[in-house]
């Protein structure tokens, strides 16, 4: 069995071989927490497909985690915004936070299409891959004021703040074959609401009617996506097929299509035609040729409020910058500034406390140390000055074994006898042992079978 080879999943080559992680490229976390329904949780999904690629499409959200380990992890990644959908009394909501200084903007989901829902009621149903995916959208804002003195400061904060979602549009190096969709948010004024759209954008053969259009393009029905070209057995000649007028039943008709009915059909009018500056996906589709531009929406589709923009982000909140639903007087203001002013006085305070308790604690951790190191010094040198003694005592005994030596030569009977009697005396011990020592154990052995 051959070994299996594992693909690895980071990039090779650092950032300059990956065309959209250079630095400047904003990218985004897309989460839901709290308890929410299958229905948010499929649109948190359905949004991160459309922050792709510099979005984590594959973030897994546990129940245990809390926004703040999101906050924690994000700028370590290189993350710049944080999406987060959760469920409220009122409606869902969702939040934008600028990381990692902020602000928060707040919006209210007033409603919401998924994208398995503005795919089943198109006409034209069309099935996306993940080529569409491999490029991030095309940001088109509408209907926002110009900023401006006169301008309320929360729009023009909303705007920057959706044109910092998307990586910036440079048309002088942007590859026309990468512009593959647009998010289109546009802003209500009589509602206050901002509506955001997801499109994908189709080039087609311009000036031409629908059936020669299939001709061109290759049709479209189920039999020639099987064999590759249309099927026209049912058709008496071709003119049936190409002239025959819209809603007619069948080959059995002969009214014909004029120049101003065939009108209506063609790929587009003037004004949505361009001549293309690159070749662009699809058949036919060279520099210099004439095509009709289309938007399919794919999906998915929110009317969003917003409610409330805060300095900061969760957990450290600043001062309130707007809010849709509580006005306050100036005099409430400034007191809620004053009242953030002392709380981040606060916090910086303790956080320097702590640090100063850290070093205290360290010192002495060192300080104990230190001593520890200093008595095992000592009783080091304590040992070696009985070493000492004990050195000067061998010699003093060697010095008298030395004076004594003198005398070896000379004969004597008591030595003799005390050796007769050392030897009597270690045999008798010797004896007494041999009579102590219990006698031995027998070894079990186990037999074979």
């Amino acid at each position: 069995m051959a070994r299996r080879r594992k693909n690895r999943t980071h990039l090779k080559g650092g950032v300059a071989s990956a065309p959209g992680t250079a630095e400047g490229v904003p990218k985004s976390f897309v989460i839901k927490h709290g308890q929410v329904g299958h229905s948010l949780t499929q649109l948190v999904r359905d949004v991160r497909k459309v922050m792709e690629p510099n979005t984590a499409s594959r973030l897994r959200e546990r129940t245990r985690n809390k926004l703040k380990d999101f906050l924690t992890m994000a700028p370590a990644l290189g993350v710049t915004h944080l999406l987060a959908f959760t469920l409220t009394d009122v409606a869902p909501s969702m939040r934008i936070v600028r990381l990692s200084a902020g602000p928060t903007l707040s919006f209210r989901v007033e409603r919401y299409s998924l994208v398995k829902d503005i795919i089943n009621s198109s006409r034209r149903a069309r099935s996306m891959s993940t080529v569409e995916y491999l490029t991030p959208p095309l940001l088109v804002l509408a209907s926002f004021p110009p900023p401006g003195p006169t301008t309320p400061p929360h729009l023009t904060l909303m705007m920057k703040t959706f044109q910092s979602l998307f990586p910036p549009l440079s048309p002088h190096s942007l590859s026309l074959s990468s512009a593959r969709r647009v998010v289109l948010i546009s802003y209500n004024a009589e509602n206050g609401t901002v509506e955001f759209r997801h499109y994908l954008i189709t080039v087609k053969p311009y000036g031409v009617s629908k059936r020669i259009r299939r001709i061109l393009e290759g049709a479209t029905a189920k039999s020639a996506s099987q064999t590759g070209m249309l099927d026209l057995g049912s058709e008496k000649d071709v003119a049936d097929f190409l002239l025959r007028r819209k809603g007619e039943p069948g080959p059995s008709s002969d009214g014909y299509e004029s120049a101003a009915s065939s009108a209506s059909s063609a790929g587009g009018d003037d004004g949505d035609a361009v001549d293309l500056a690159d070749d662009y996906v699809g058949r036919n589709n060279k520099k210099g040729q004439k095509r009709a531009v289309r938007l399919d929406e794919i999906g998915p589709r929110m009317e969003l409020r917003l409610i409330k923009i805060v300095e900061g982000v969760p957990g450290k909140e600043g001062g309130v910058l707007y809010h849709d639903l509580i006005k306050k007087t100036k005099a409430e203001v400034k007191a809620q500034k004053a009242e953030h002013a002392a709380k981040e006085k606060l916090r910086k305070q303790r956080r320097e406390e702590q640090e100063r308790n850290v070093q205290r604690k360290k010192a002495a951790q060192e300080g104990k140390e230190g001593k520890g190191k200093a008595g095992e010094d000592g009783d080091d040198g304590e040992g070696d000055e009985v070493e000492g003694d004990e050195e000067e005592h061998s010699e003093m005994e060697e010095d008298d074994d030395g004076e004594g030596g003198g005398d070896e030569g000379a004969w004597d009977d008591d030595e003799e006898v005390s050796e007769v009697e050392e030897s009597a005396d270690e045999s008798e011990d010797e004896s007494e042992e041999e009579e102590v020592r219990p006698p031995p154990k027998k070894l079990k052995t186990r037999s074979k079978r």
